[in-house]
């Protein structure tokens, strides 16, 4: 097995939607799970190319742009709210080998908090 095909295998057994957005907020992949949710869940069509803003309300916009500026000065993941499904969702950066910025992506958990 390939290694893009084996991270691939790997991002897709994720039983939560995992979207990957560059620094310029554009989608540039999405695991199956986020496929499901986004194509038959919501309907949007493909996402890939497309501006996060597609997808996302002004004010999830401007919590992942304010998570941005933060990523930028080497910022860790960020809370941002708890979605419908009683999920808690983080913005998590993605670095290169150099440790410069390449983007970012959503990481949901199950909200145990009463």
């Amino acid at each position: 097995m390939e290694e893009l095909q084996m991270l691939e295998s790997i991002l897709n057994s994720i039983p939560y939607p995992v979207v990957f957005v560059d620094i310029d907020h554009i989608i540039r992949y999405l695991n199956l799970r986020a496929k499901y949710h986004y194509y038959k869940e919501r309907g949007y069509k493909e996402l890939v190319g497309k501006s996060i803003s597609v997808c996302h309300s002004d004010k999830s916009m401007e919590f992942i742009k304010q998570a941005f500026e933060k990523f930028k000065n080497n910022g860790a993941e960020i809370f941002l709210y708890v979605n419908v499904r009683n999920e808690r969702v983080y913005i998590v950066p993605v670095r290169d080998d150099s440790g410069n910025l390449v983007g970012y992506y959503e990481r949901f958990e199950l909200n145990l908090q009463k």
